[in-house]
């Protein structure tokens, strides 16, 4: 959705918020709707998946349990994968079709300075994690193959922060990463001039 705007004679295009009225709205709508459902169900699974486990062998690996699960059939998308691009493309279809949100002076000052530092501090956190469980997964995967013997990746987990219940390193990682994804998006969205509602469309 564009609309053009002259500039010393030069037609060049500026993209356009999107209006409930515009096809594109609808579309962005139903696919944030179809990822909420992935990102529930697959929070529900995981749930009941990581208390089963729990009650049969008194402790669990977070997120080893539906890493370990494929849907729809075998040696397709994990549960990790979907949640990965659900999360992401989710996040994007908030940022499209919920601007008005956070347009013209709804978020200023003191709440938009807080927001910021809080969304930076988000963005810092996400990468270190990203960097530190990436870092161990090659760590412990070199660390196999040295042995002389191939690990199983999908299985590998960190006892961190609790050593009672640790984390599968693949999906830490692959969680850590959507949310740095999203926080640096959220963070650069919050610097950018916002549009005021009563700006009139060109």
């Amino acid at each position: 959705m564009n609309f053009y705007i002259s500039i010393f004679g030069k037609r060049i295009m500026k993209p356009r918020h999107l209006e409930k009225t515009d096809a594109g709205y609808k579309v962005y709508l139903y696919i944030f709707y179809i990822c909420g459902f992935i990102m529930v169900s697959s929070l529900v699974f995981g749930v009941y998946v990581t208390m089963l486990e729990w009650m049969e062998n008194g402790t669990y690996v977070m997120g080893e349990a539906i890493h370990n699960t494929t849907i729809p059939f075998e040696n397709f998308a994990r549960v990790t994968t979907w949640i990965f691009f659900s999360t992401i493309i989710g996040w994007y279809c908030v940022t499209r079709i919920g601007w008005r949100r956070t347009a013209g002076n709804k978020i200023v000052g003191t709440k938009m300075a807080l927001l910021q530092l809080m969304l930076l501090g988000f963005s810092i956190i996400a990468l270190y994690e990203v960097i530190y469980n990436f870092t161990v997964l090659n760590a412990q995967i070199t660390a196999g193959i040295i042995d002389g013997q191939v690990p199983d990746i999908d299985r590998l987990s960190v006892a961190y922060p609790d050593p009672d219940r640790p984390w599968n390193l693949i999906f830490a990682t692959k969680i850590f990463l959507a949310g740095f994804i999203i926080s640096t998006h959220a963070f650069y969205l919050s610097i950018k001039p916002r549009k005021s509602l009563d700006e009139p469309e060109i």
